[in-house]
């Protein structure tokens, strides 16, 4: 059996994982059948590293994968960082206060760089439930106290859209602004996106963006979809998401990764 894909992309939440953060058994025959027929598999997340390894774990994942919005290369058989990219501090406090110039005071948070970098939450930040612990700060100030891989930034009554498309009027020539998922706006290093960290996994692996397959399904995932030959968004995908992909598939909850697997697997 062959596949018409070398790479295989697929972000986390809401793509490869359903709501409890579980993957199908059908999504794990689907990818085990078609890295058997010679494609490689690379997650593609915005979560840091901390906030996946347990979630490459679980899948027996011992591959690469690209964390935090293209910021950091992971090696998840060898438990090992290989890249990391920080935010500019500096030019993130200044970005932040323009974006609060123009919108009134915003609730903060921030992931610290690492293998271990905590998950820093300013007072008012409403953080999701997880399986792993936040830290929570009484004063905003102390997020800049180590090296950042992004912030991300919530407002009291703006919703994701319009909070995302205000701050990037407001920074864009100083910082990047991603909507990563629902109450998810980030802070990230000009210019870096799940493109970039996906293009420099694939270098290692000695595969190119005409041979990849993406599957996403929030706005963070657009760079993606453009770097590879083809983009698939999840019936659940955001708007914007759908509006550039090649294709809409199932939602996560519907094995939609599998469905598209099966299909090209069967057409090989």
């Amino acid at each position: 059996m062959s596949f018409p894909y070398r790479l295989i992309a697929t972000d986390l939440d809401g793509t490869l994982l359903r709501a409890d953060e579980s993957i199908s058994e059908r999504t794990r025959e689907a990818l085990a059948a078609a890295t058997a027929a010679g494609a490689a598999h690379i997650v593609v997340t915005g979560r840091a590293v901390p906030w996946t390894r347990h979630i490459l774990d679980d899948l027996d994942y011992d591959g690469l994968a690209v964390c935090g919005q293209g910021a950091q290369l992971y090696d998840a058989g060898a438990h090992r960082l290989l890249t990391s990219v920080t935010l500019d501090r500096q030019l993130a406090g200044l970005a932040l206060n323009k974006i609060e110039a123009e919108l009134g005071p915003l609730l903060v948070a921030a992931s610290r760089d690492g293998l271990d970098g905590e998950v820093l939450v300013g007072p008012g930040y409403q953080v999701q439930e997880g399986p792993l612990p936040y830290v929570f700060l009484k004063d905003t100030a102390e997020v800049w106290a180590a090296p950042l891989t992004k912030l991300y930034i919530q407002h009291p009554d703006l919703d994701d859209d319009a909070l995302a498309t205000t701050a990037r009027q407001a920074v864009g020539a100083l910082v990047d602004v991603v909507m990563a998922g629902p109450g998810v706006v980030e802070i990230l290093p000009l210019g870096l996106s799940k493109a970039t960290g996906l293009s420099l996994a694939a270098r290692r692996l000695g595969v190119k963006k005409h041979e990849a397959i993406a599957f996403g399904d929030m706005p963070n995932d657009i760079p993606m979809f453009g770097w590879a030959a083809h983009g698939v968004a999840m019936a659940n995908a955001h708007r914007e998401l759908k509006a550039v992909a090649d294709e809409v598939t199932t939602s996560n909850e519907a094995d939609g990764i599998a469905v598209v697997l099966e299909r090209l697997l069967g057409a090989a």
